[in-house]
């Protein structure tokens, strides 16, 4: 697959050959719904337990007589109506670690870059700046044409200029090509690459 590559003021600057096995797969919405799935539940964190009836450490003596007391026959401080008692019907331990295989999750962010391919791609050959200003980022992000969500995705490292000049955009988030993930991607209506960028995600699943 050839895409034209433009330099970052919306210049032309040649063509660059997309592999068809990383930007050519067909997208299926069920891959790209368990990758995601899998993506935010393992954001959660364990919920943790209450202690419940079972759970406290108290005594199991009897602490009243069964009658002539005057209050109702209790035998166990533990119950969920004292103080330091168990709580009735608390929240349980459950745990979000999730697992899915890589083959699935290889395939899930090759179909993510793939529909980003047919409609919101751009490859820009570097995030070179002269002046790496916030008001200059959005004049040329203006003059491209790049509204809504925009995910900027550089090679090994992100341009540090860039990156600052771009933090005070809405709507604008820039990772490392090894940050590239199915989440991300969809969730933004405009994927930028670098060449670099492009070159590192083909070697990805190459290697």
């Amino acid at each position: 697959m050839k895409v034209k590559v433009q330099k970052l003021d919306g210049k032309a600057s040649g063509d660059i050959e997309l592999n068809d096995a990383v930007f050519g797969v067909e997208p299926r919405a069920d891959i790209l719904h368990r990758v995601v799935t899998w993506q935010l539940e393992n954001r959660r964190g364990t919920a943790r337990p209450t202690r419940e009836r079972s759970d406290v450490a108290r005594t199991g003596k009897k602490f009243g007589r069964q009658k002539g007391g005057g209050t109702a026959r209790h035998g166990d401080r533990a119950a969920p109506i004292f103080i330091g008692g168990g709580k009735a019907h608390g929240a349980r331990l459950r745990d979000f670690d999730v697992s899915l295989n890589k083959k699935i999750r290889a395939l899930g962010l090759k179909m993510a870059l793939s529909s980003k391919a047919k409609d919101g791609l751009v490859v820009i050959d570097s995030l070179d700046l002269k002046d790496a200003k916030t008001k200059a980022v959005a004049e040329a992000f203006g003059k491209n044409g790049w509204n809504g969500k925009v995910l900027v995705i550089d090679g090994e490292a992100v341009n540090e200029g860039f990156k600052k000049a771009a933090g005070n955009l809405k709507g604008v988030n820039v990772l490392p090509a090894i940050g590239a993930n199915v989440y991300d991607i969809l969730k933004h209506d405009t994927l930028v690459l670098t060449k670099d960028a492009v070159e590192k995600l083909e070697a990805r699943f190459n290697g």
